[in-house]
């Protein structure tokens, strides 16, 4: 895992290149020399933050989602008055 380190001013002209360092570490981007933002992975963000796909991100994937979901939706029990058209 290696670890890039670039400034905002570079991120804003080279930011392709910065996505594909991101594949292999964290990339820090400096503004006036100072860390100011982490750019990672997908992945990685998702091991730190110990979330895994949302139902729309398994729903999106090609080829269908790789969960299952049970989903249950509550029953709306409401009474319908007859119309008066007099």
């Amino acid at each position: 895992m290696g670890i890039t380190t670039i400034s905002s001013r570079q991120f804003n002209q080279y930011a392709s290149e910065a996505k594909k360092a991101a594949k292999d570490g964290p990339v820090f981007i400096t503004d006036r020399g100072r860390p100011a933002h982490v750019l990672l992975s997908i992945e990685e963000y998702r091991k730190l933050t110990g979330r895994g796909k949302s139902l729309l991100e398994a729903l999106a994937q090609p080829g269908g989602p790789e969960y299952d979901f049970d989903v249950e939706f509550p029953r709306i029990d409401f009474k319908l008055k007859p119309a008066d058209f007099s």
